[in-house]
């Protein structure tokens, strides 16, 4: 490569990455500004006024380049006047002392049409850990801490930070980087990733993106050779690894993860399928990393950039006009249009519609159906789960179809974490008896409709007001009936109600009792479930007991009408009840060697005229069980 060719590409990738931090202030106005120019300044400031401050830290960190970044310089003032600061010299310099962070990087939705008012941010803090203590290193993660802490309650955006070695991600060892993907299977698919959607908040510039020529083959470490004779503190660029191909087992393995992530985020993890789908299927075709870089570096001066996000939707959508029924297809572009909250035809046209819309003039929607997609979260409750029914039977044909790719193949990919995938599979999807079925919302429950009570027979059913022609749910219990809503995040007091019926259960008891249920137990969150719960064995990690909940208050201290919850480590919920003591007694006697110290509620109508003797003797009763007397 000529000089003149890397200075123009580090001209054209600093341009772009311009571009992509305004679409960003465009979409998060309050919130992008702090994330792009104070993050960077709060990582190289240690003062006590300033979120981050760590007392026995000597020399502050330093984001390589920050003292010369022009828009936190013009914003430090303002940031030293919020934290009431009334120094006038600059806290950010050139520093030799200080720990360097080597560069501070999006990865993901930000700053591209994708980006939603329900997406989250995902930052890399990069750093080389050879040029870390063990003492500074735990500082700087302490500080990271302190200044998400501080970010948490004051953004509207969730932020979540990836302390990352340059070493590591050089050579694709992502098994920390994220709670919900796992280093067996990520690897190289992530890299990809990171390098079709990434922005530089500050610091140095990826040596790959640069690292291109239109008129000639590039050998990456060749050229890395050439350009790393300088003064490595003061290169501004950084190497991170080549990128010339992706395994196929890690799209598979990728492909199992997006599967499990579509249990709670069904329209994200939709899109990244069929895009690792059309990656198994065209092994020989460029990776789309690769395209995207081309693009933007040889582009015309007065062109405007492309958006990785659209860049992605269309490649996947000329793909699949072709390889795909006319069915699915039609409901390809409906998941793109509602992923990315897309509002065609509306009055209100934002520069996301007007990108976006080049594309579906292409791949057309029937204007009754975009006017339909435009209303979705005032949809039925039933209308919304039925797509999400549809939008997981999509998923499970699209993971059929990258099995039978792979069938054969050596698979690389860790025991422990088919482990999990099926556990958690299994928690959203398997029917067991007594077990609260999980239901496919594609979406956060948004305007909840009014859910009514009714008895019919010796049947309880639960029934929306947006649909009353069928029950969501019917049981002969009221506390399973109740239990479903609160799982599954339908329950609000305000929104309750209850027809006049002949049993002695009142509205207010039931508005309590699903006040009890969740603060206990919580809503279905299998994200929320720890790995090592999911690797181990089946056991009862909470109950809740509920006493004469159906035969009122009592005249006598019998215990005859037992109602019991509980949750096992795989983030499952039952619902089983008891005519008598002695036959819960049995039950724990099967479920109590498999379960220790099992965490324990009681709900007992308050108006019982035996209620403190009651609870007494059921916790009596139950530490008898436990405890295998």
């Amino acid at each position: 490569m000529l000089p003149i060719t890397l200075q123009n590409n580090k001209n054209r990738y600093l341009a772009y990455n311009t571009f992509r931090k305004k679409y960003f202030l465009a979409n998060s106005p309050k919130d992008s500004p702090i994330i792009l120019y104070m993050l960077p300044w709060l990582l190289s400031v240690n003062h006590q006024s300033v979120p981050g401050y760590i007392e026995k830290l000597k020399e502050p960190f330093h984001v390589f380049n920050v003292e010369n970044d022009k828009e936190i310089i013009k914003h430090e003032n303002f940031f030293k006047k919020q934290f009431t600061i009334k120094e006038d010299k600059s806290f950010i310099r050139h520093m030799s002392n200080g720990c360097p962070i080597v560069g501070i990087y999006t990865i993901g939705s930000v700053g591209t049409i994708s980006q939603t008012k329900r997406s989250d941010c995902d930052i890399w803090i990069c750093i080389d850990k050879t040029t870390y203590d063990a003492k500074s290193l735990k500082y700087l993660n302490e500080k990271i801490n302190l200044i998400k802490g501080w970010l948490d309650e004051r953004l509207k955006i969730p932020v979540y930070f990836f302390l990352v070695d340059v070493e590591d991600v050089r050579n694709c060892r992502f098994g920390e980087i994220d709670f919900e993907s796992s280093g067996s299977t990520q690897k190289n698919v992530l890299k990809e990733e990171f390098y079709r959607t990434s922005i530089l908040i500050c610091g140095k510039i990826p040596f790959w993106w640069v690292c291109y020529d239109w008129e000639a083959h590039v050998d990456y470490d060749q050229e890395l050779s050439k350009q790393s004779l300088g003064d490595q503190h003061d290169y501004d660029m950084i190497n991170m690894g080549n990128l010339d191909e992706v395994n196929q087992t890690e799209y598979f393995g990728a492909a199992l993860w997006q599967f499990n992530k579509s249990l709670t985020h069904p329209l994200k993890s939709i899109i990244k399928m069929l895009q690792l789908k059309m990656f198994l299927e065209t092994p020989k075709e460029e990776l789309l990393c690769h395209k995207f870089r081309q693009r933007i570096l040889e582009i015309g001066e007065n062109v405007d950039f492309p958006d990785p996000s659209l860049f992605t939707m269309r490649a996947v959508l000329d793909y699949f006009s072709s390889h795909s029924v006319k069915d699915h297809f039609e409901f390809i572009k409906k998941c793109f249009y509602l992923r990315f909250d897309l509002k065609l035809l509306s009055k209100t046209q934002t520069h996301k519609e007007e990108m976006a819309g080049e594309i579906f003039k292409i791949y057309k929607i029937d204007r009754k159906d975009i006017y339909h997609l435009n209303e979705f979260e005032f949809w039925k409750l039933t209308e919304r789960i039925n797509f999400g029914g549809l939008m997981f039977e999509f998923l499970s044909d699209i993971y059929k179809d990258i099995v039978k790719i792979q069938q054969g193949t050596n698979l690389e990919i860790a025991p422990q974490d088919l482990t999990i995938i099926g556990r958690k599979l299994s928690s959203s999807l398997a029917t067991k008896e007594y077990k609260i079925p999980v239901l496919h919302n594609p979406t956060e429950n948004i305007n909840l409709p009014v859910f009514t009570f009714a008895i019919s027979g010796n049947m309880w059913q639960l029934s929306s007001s947006d649909d009353l022609t069928l029950p969501l749910i019917a049981n002969d219990d009221i506390i399973f009936c109740l239990t479903y809503m609160v799982w599954n995040s339908f329950y609000d007091q305000t929104q309750i109600r209850m027809k006049p019926n002949p049993t002695s259960i009142t509205l207010q008891e039931i508005i309590n009792l699903g006040r009890k249920i969740k603060e206990v137990f919580g809503t279905y969150d299998i994200t929320g479930v720890h790995f090592s719960n999911l690797l181990a064995d089946e056991k009862i990690g909470k109950i809740l007991l509920i006493i004469s909940f159906e035969t009122g208050p009592s005249s006598s201290m019998d215990i005859s009408d037992i109602c019991l919850i509980y949750k096992n480590n795989w983030e499952e919920l039952f619902v089983r009840r008891f005519s008598s003591a002695d036959k819960m007694k049995i039950f724990f006697n099967k479920v109590g060697k498999m379960s220790e110290r099992i965490e324990t509620h009681y709900y007992i109508q308050r108006n019982n005229k035996y209620y403190e003797k009651i609870i007494d003797r059921t916790k009596y009763i139950i530490d008898q069980m436990l405890s295998g007397n």
